[in-house]
């Protein structure tokens, strides 16, 4: 059936199969169609090309998708008048160009050509640079063409105003109770994956209906958020499209991997499902390419490539920290004499006193990490049975010691940093939150305490925000921690789980007989690492500098 150009060769596009599109988007056709068969609307098409003329003001064109969208959200309307879909949900993959859609409605809503006066638009995103994404992208279009559109608008950072319709841009970030008693025309809430509620969303839309031609744009990809809003909205978005909902005025548009998205990824072609605007942009295309590498490697650091540019996230997920080739490429000599007298941060890591400690001191030069440790194993353990690691392979190494008592003594651990001391500068030593209190006086004896800022405290959420920087480091082969390959056990011991809000825990993959401590004081210090002083060259001669 024909409905008009712009949605119709959208429709085409879709089900010519000359690029791969969801499913979402094959049962959206099948939904426009079918309302347009069924019921007395129609698209006003007049209205559609004097708005489609406004893109000479943009550096940009709408293509196919954003003009589909476009005739539909803004000039179909009921035999009443009425707009028939007042509400458009758009879930594309970052890099599609969203923004750039929702700026060019904007722009156009606010002109003469929308017929309504005072058709303020209010848009709402989590955070201010959010927020100001699409604003700025009309303020510059204003600005790079001022002598013209002074006549028809007036503008600052905070508001565009057209001065025929009276009707305001604006931006807003602000908690909820702030916003009552407004009268906007249209309500835009930008990456709406990233609302953990409906406080603002609630208050941000009670003032809707007041202006005729309400409308609402929601733009997003999907996000680490779980049972929150989006969640919520993208369900009942499916349910419309498969008939179990009434759309209520609603557009959803949808682009996405399917279910077997961990799969499906690995087909260059199937991305297209998640952009519509992919292959429009080869420049996109490339740093895709570039991004699905680095996923490769370490999924767990690199998750947003699977729930922001494909759009489907995982649940828990549990991986190994690294590859193993990491691990070997990470094996190799430190020449320690050449890090005499460079800055460096501590780590301590143990599960219990009787069984295995750790400690371990870290350097940075460049982007490169060097990480010197002894290991203290207590003969008394009950788990050295099961143990299937050469700890005496480790001992001869150089890197770990035996002790024969039932504890192992902590004055051990400081003693070995005040030995390291002597050779290099020690800035900061980490250690478990929970596991202070056996170290808390011997560390002050040789002169570290959260009091002097010289400990740190580690708790799991340190972790959390150091796992990126973990990942990008074994992931580029960045670390070295010398000959022995007992730190390659204690790291493929560990499982980096991911959880629903996409933080990295790390756990033990089993408690017994595969220890972590190794891996576990590496990562306390990483926390500190922004405590290790940069030593360049000035004049010939190194010199550190904070």
């Amino acid at each position: 059936m024909m409905i008009c150009k712009e949605i119709d060769e959208y429709i085409t596009y879709v089900r010519s199969g000359k690029y791969r599109v969801c499913e979402e988007q094959l049962l959206l056709c099948d939904f426009v169609e079918k309302v347009f068969r069924e019921e007395d609307i129609y698209v006003d098409e007049e209205q559609l090309q004097r708005y489609l003329g406004m893109q000479k003001y943009f550096p940009y064109k709408l293509v196919l998708w954003e003009k589909f969208c476009f005739a539909l959200h803004n000039c179909t309307y009921r035999s009443d008048g009425e707009l028939r879909f007042p509400n458009l949900f758009i879930l594309v993959g970052r890099g599609a160009g969203k923004n750039g859609y929702l700026a060019f409605e904007n722009f156009c809503l606010l002109t003469p050509v929308n017929g309504v006066m005072h058709y303020d638009i209010d848009m709402f995103a989590t955070s201010e640079k959010q927020a100001k994404a699409t604003f700025k992208d009309i303020y510059e279009i204003l600005e790079s063409n001022s002598l013209y559109f002074k006549n028809y608008f007036k503008w600052n950072l905070e508001e565009i105003t057209n001065l025929r319709t009276r009707s305001v841009l604006r931006y807003h970030t602000k908690a909820p109770g702030t916003k009552d008693g407004g009268r906007p025309g249209k309500v835009d809430f930008d990456e709406y994956h990233a609302y953990p509620d409906y406080k603002l969303i609630d208050v941000a839309t009670t003032g809707l209906g007041k202006i005729a031609h309400p409308r609402k744009t929601i733009i997003t990809t999907n996000g680490d958020v779980r049972d929150g809003p989006l969640d919520k909205k993208l369900a009942d978005m499916i349910d419309i499209l498969h008939g179990r909902l009434t759309d209520n005025g609603e557009i959803p548009f949808i682009c996405r991997l399917g279910e077997n998205a961990e799969e499906e990824v690995k087909d260059e072609k199937n991305w297209y499902m998640a952009n519509p605007s992919l292959q429009y942009f080869p420049t996109l295309l490339h740093e895709m390419q570039r991004e699905y590498e680095d996923y490769k490697r370490d999924p767990a650091n690199n998750s947003a490539f699977l729930t922001k540019r494909m759009n489907r996230p995982k649940g828990e997920t549990e991986y190994c920290v690294t590859d193993w080739e990491n691990l070997v490429a990470a094996t190799h000599e430190i020449d320690e004499d050449a890090l005499r007298g460079h800055s460096c941060v501590g780590g301590i890591d143990f599960a219990k006193i009787n069984d295995f400690v750790v400690a371990g001191i870290l350097f940075k030069e460049g982007e490169k990490r060097f990480w010197i440790y002894h290991v203290w194993v207590c003969k008394k353990s009950r788990d050295l049975p099961s143990i299937k690691y050469p700890l005496k392979q480790a001992e001869e190494d150089g890197v770990l010691t035996m002790v024969k008592e039932t504890e192992i003594d902590p004055r051990l651990i400081t003693g070995w940093f005040a030995e390291q001391g002597r050779k290099y500068t020690i800035e900061a030593i980490a250690v478990d939150n929970f596991r202070y209190g056996f170290l808390a006086d011997v560390l002050k004896d040789i002169g570290f305490s959260p009091e002097n800022g010289k400990v740190k405290l580690v708790r799991p959420s340190d972790l959390m925000k150091a796992a990126v920087t973990i990942g990008y480091v074994f992931s580029r082969q960045l670390i070295a921690w010398g000959k022995s390959t007992i730190m390659r056990w204690f790291t493929w011991n560990v499982k980096a789980r991911l959880d629903s809000k996409g933080n990295i825990n790390y756990e033990k993959i089993e408690p017994k007989s595969r220890k972590t401590d190794g891996f576990m004081a590496f990562a306390a210090a990483m926390t500190q690492e922004d405590k290790i002083k940069v030593r360049v060259k000035i004049g010939g001669r190194l010199r550190t500098i904070c």
